[in-house]
């Protein structure tokens, strides 16, 4: 029943020493675009595997989140916390693999365990790895949100009254704005480039500041290449592509029958199908002095 009754937030500050980093580059990463936490994030996986879901959820990245490092600061064993980690595996809320980190001019991959509160299907996974960042589908996504393009028009409505905009003009300015904001410019570029050296008077606002964002936006940065990840099975470590791995177990631990490979050509056909080409080919030849 201690395991029912425990929680990370329980834990007394001073029950345990800090949780200790892994080496620079290593430990927990967090995956992105998580929703924001809440109380009931694990309320669905059983108390123990909760517990641990909700400690780990809690430390900074590049915790150092190995087994033997978690059992130091949690009232569970080796044996139980390495069952607890695949268990949050297969619930789609961690997975373990390598990345090369590209422009680093090292062949070197560097172990990772990605965390997620948000528990991911393994298509999410598949299209993590290969340097995507998967876009929730719509019943995940919660009520909308203001985005910081649309507060930063409102803002410079407020800021500027000879910028008056509509909320109907700060919708459909947001998109420019945004697009801005990827292209690396901040709040104050582009508030700057938008109220810099005004007209008196501005007789149309919205679309003043439509040609501003239009004719003085930045350029387009060079693309980064994405990380090259792959992940690792969480029983025997065999590294895969995640598409071989449902659920973090490759087929081997699963019990599947790996297919039996073709047999190979015999020799004597190798040689006829060869022999073959050649005459085809002297055929052609022939032809071609006709």
């Amino acid at each position: 029943m201690a395991e029912a009754k425990f929680s990370a937030a329980a834990l007394p500050a001073h029950a345990t020493p800090p949780h200790p980093m892994a080496n620079p580059g290593y430990g927990k990463r967090d995956a992105p675009d998580q929703r924001p936490r809440t109380n009931h994030d694990f309320a669905h996986l059983p108390p123990r595997e909760a517990a641990v879901a909700a400690y780990i959820d809690r430390l900074p990245s590049g915790a150092d989140v190995s087994v033997k490092t978690l059992a130091k600061h949690l009232p569970y064993g080796q044996c139980a916390l390495r069952t607890t980690l695949n268990n949050l595996q297969k619930a789609g809320h961690l997975r373990r693999g390598r990345e090369h980190l590209t422009g680093t001019g090292s062949q070197l991959w560097i172990t990772r365990t990605w965390f997620t509160r948000t528990a991911r299907d393994d298509d999410w996974w598949a299209t993590f790895t290969r340097g995507d960042v998967p876009k929730e589908s719509p019943e995940g996504q919660g009520r909308p949100t203001r985005s910081r393009a649309f507060i930063l028009l409102v803002a410079l409505t407020r800021s500027t009254p000879t910028l008056s905009l509509s909320e109907a003009d700060c919708t459909s300015l947001a998109p420019l704005v945004a697009e801005w904001f990827e292209r690396g410019a901040n709040e104050e570029s582009v508030r700057h480039a938008l109220t810099a050296g005004l007209p008196t008077p501005v007789h149309h606002p919205a679309a003043l500041i439509r040609r501003r964002l239009t004719t003085k936006m930045p350029p387009q940065p060079t693309a980064a290449r994405p990380p090259l990840r792959m992940l690792e099975c969480a029983k025997c470590g065999v590294p895969g592509r995640a598409e071989a791995l449902p659920g973090g177990i490759c087929g081997t631990c699963r019990g599947e029958t790996p297919p039996r490979p073709s047999s190979p050509l015999p020799a004597s056909a190798i040689h006829s199908r060869a022999a073959g080409i050649r005459a085809e080919m002297s055929r052609r030849r022939e032809e071609s002095r006709t």
